[in-house]
Parts: C-alpha cells; structure tokens; sequence
C-alpha cells in the first residue's frame, strides 16, 4: 500500500485525502462528547516570508474548513500552495482562547500534521523525511458576527493573513 501512495499523483492523492477528512469530520461531528459549535471556511490573503527567497510565493491559495466545538476544541483540514507553490495539506486540532475576555479578539493554537512539501524543498520543513512532518501554528484572530480574520505563525518561516466566514453556529 506504501508503495502505491508513493507512487500516486497529486491529482489522485487529493480525492482520497478530501475524502478521507470528509470522513473524520462527520465521524467527529457524530461523535456525541463533540458539541458543534460552528463551522467555519477561510482563505489566505497574503503571506509574507521572514527570509527572501526568488521561489517564495506570497499567495498560498489556502482553502480550510474546520469546526470548533461548544468547548472551545478545533478540528480542520487545510489545502494550499507552500512557499514554493507545491500543492500540500494540513490536518489539525487545537484550541481557542478568547482574549481580555472578548468574543472578538482570540488566540488559537493547532497542530497536526504537513504533507506535499516534495523535492527539492522537503528539507525546507523539519522532520519531513516521510514526506509528512508535524506543524504547530498559533494564530490571533478577530471575528464580528459570522466574518473572521487570522494572522497565522507559520514557524520560522512566514505569516500568513487569512480572513474567513462561519456557518452553523449554535445561538447561545
């Protein structure tokens, strides 16, 4: 099976990991200790790279569905551009924390796991010698009704600005 999933184009990879994260949100959003709070759907705005690099992009075309529970946990799946314009993919969990106890201001914490970095940049990321490397990345955000906007700490590396909307929530 190894052998195949290496061998698979990223056209071929994608169905099955969209599946595959389609599969653990509802097996999630079933699960009767998760208590869906909202969803929510975000977009990469602009990233901006600590370092220059001529292969660096600026625009991760990021498109990221998550959900957060009533208990503040976050679960999602992250499809972008890298820096280097490969397609890659982030499948997380975390945690929100409201800020100076608001609702608008927070700090969010996940980490999961960070594949499609792929030669000759796979040692631009720590620990990617599978081709799948664990990421953690903190992010303050800011939120009015059911719009959002994130600056994301992507390590060493870069910010991103994401901005984004909720669905579903749960009046309280």
């Amino acid at each position: 099976m190894s052998g195949l999933w290496r061998t698979a184009t990223a056209k071929t990879k994608l169905p099955g990991l969209f599946a595959l994260t389609v599969l653990l949100l509802l097996a999630a959003g079933n699960a009767s200790a998760m208590d869906i709070a909202e969803w929510r759907f975000q977009t990469s705005l602009y990233t901006y790279h600590w370092s220059y690099d001529p292969d660096h992009v600026s625009n991760s075309k990021l498109l990221d569905l998550e959900f957060e529970t009533t208990n503040r946990w976050i679960f999602g799946f992250g499809y972008f551009d890298n820096s280097f314009g490969q397609p890659s993919q982030y499948l997380y969990a975390g945690y929100s924390w409201p800020m100076f106890k608001t609702d608008w201001l927070y700090f969010k914490l996940t980490g999961g796991v960070l594949h499609g970095y792929k030669d000759p940049y796979d040692d631009k990321i720590p620990l990617n010698g599978l081709g799948v490397a664990p990421a953690i990345v903190p992010a303050i955000g800011v939120r009015y009704k059911r719009v959002f906007g994130e600056m994301q700490i992507l390590g060493a590396a870069a910010l991103t600005w994401t901005v984004g909307f909720n669905f579903g929530h749960k009046p309280d």
